[in-house]
């Protein structure tokens, strides 16, 4: 009976995702909601595996970034566990007054900064000085060293881009750009999407911050636009699939290591 219960559950939620007009922006609310009544109604136990992301968002009718920032919210309230080279796991089950603790998400603000950013850019092009420019090859230089040494911290990364904001002589613009990063630092959905990030070993793409530069010092708002809103549309796709792929990664490492333990042989 429980089975049949939940099976008919998920069918009559998607419309109900799918048809929420202006509302969109914020349809993993509705996805995480939807989980956590899973979760409420015995369709998942503790220590059961959760479905994957991509089985999830064909199901509901929505996008993986979606179901990504869903699922985040869920592992906020500590109800769900990655296990790289497992999968997701359920590790406590919610109590009829867990609800996700909803801040900006993950992809609410790439796509703000997107906005932002890309237009900051493009007037950038137009005001920056070459010191300025001098600049920002040195905080491009700073990040190369950064990642050639595994820190996590961001610091270069967030000077580059408010240099650019400051670059603009434009003070709205500047402060629209800062409050996106510290909006960043403060969402607890951010903060875990960008460990797990950390960990299957996404950094800041150097050669993306370079095109930015160099679109800069042609002083072409058109290009500098483009290259900022390449950079940010190559960061939301890094960290979707990211740990997925770090996933499989270990996955297969630890498939190897069975297969040397007992002898056998991969055919092919």
């Amino acid at each position: 009976m429980l089975m049949k219960k939940t099976e008919r559950a998920l069918p009559r939620a998607n419309p109900e995702l799918s048809a929420i007009g202006a509302d969109e922006s914020r349809l993993y609310k509705r996805v995480a909601a939807a989980l956590i009544e899973d979760l409420q109604s015995g369709k998942f136990a503790i220590g059961d595996k959760m479905p994957a992301e991509r089985d999830l968002a064909v199901r509901m009718k929505v996008s993986r970034p979606v179901v990504r920032e869903a699922m985040l919210a869920l592992e906020v309230l500590g109800l769900i566990e990655v296990r790289l080279g497992a999968g997701t796991f359920v590790i406590r089950l919610p109590g009829e007054s867990d609800e996700p603790r909803f801040s900006v998400s993950p992809f609410e603000l790439l796509e703000a900064r997107l906005v932002f950013e890309g237009e900051a850019a493009a007037l950038a092009a137009v005001h920056i000085t070459d010191e300025e420019i001098a600049r920002l090859e040195q905080l491009v230089a700073a990040i190369r060293e950064q990642n050639e040494e595994h820190i996590a911290e961001e610091n270069a990364d967030m000077a580059f881009h408010m240099a650019i904001a400051r670059a603009t002589r434009n003070a709205a613009v500047e402060k629209t750009v800062e409050d996106l990063w510290l909006q960043r630092w403060n969402s607890a959905e951010c903060t875990l999407l960008l460990e797990q990030a950390r960990t299957a070993n996404v950094l800041p793409v150097v050669d993306e911050h370079t095109a930015i530069v160099e679109a800069l010092r042609s002083r072409d708002p058109k290009a500098a636009r483009t290259a900022m809103r390449g950079h940010l549309e190559a960061v939301i796709k890094h960290l979707l699939f990211a740990v997925e792929e770090k996933a499989l990664a270990e996955a297969r490492k630890s498939v190897d290591s069975q297969r040397q333990r007992f002898g056998v042989v991969a055919r092919i």
